[in-house]
């Protein structure tokens, strides 16, 4: 991995925007938590349940019926977003409501979801198939 220290000033064409954006870079440890946030938004059973709760506040039991998942995986998944702060809960009783945390976390949400409804991905890795032994396509 290339640091700064490691690359000649000469072989850039936009050192002056470089500099700047260096400037502007989050610090590493908001990097590093972003990431994990994105890496929680890559599953795809977390990501069904954040957006059932685009809908509003669910309980688990709820989620999982919503979801299709059970409720011991649907406690898990939530134990992980409120540990990043992506969902947040509201007890009533022995009773837990979750719903999206802040506005930021339906934002990131809207955007991905409108983004993968008006673009066509390619997935190499999904048309290929399960690969034969023998090697053959």
């Amino acid at each position: 991995m290339n640091r700064s220290s490691d690359i000649d000033p000469e072989c850039l064409e936009h050192e002056g925007r470089v500099a700047a954006i260096r400037t502007r870079m989050p610090a590493t440890e908001d990097v590093v938590d972003t990431a994990d946030v994105f890496s929680l938004l890559g599953d795809p059973g977390r990501l069904r349940l954040l957006i059932a709760l685009t809908e509003g506040e669910l309980c688990v039991s709820d989620l999982a019926a919503v979801t299709g998942q059970g409720e011991s995986a649907v406690s898990h998944a939530l134990r992980l977003l409120r540990a990043h702060r992506v969902v947040s809960v509201r007890r009533e009783g022995r009773k837990g409501y979750y719903r999206l945390d802040d506005a930021h976390v339906r934002m990131l949400l809207d955007l991905a979801v409108a983004h993968t409804e008006h673009t066509q991905a390619v997935h190499p890795e999904r048309d290929l198939g399960p690969a034969r032994p023998d090697g053959a396509a």
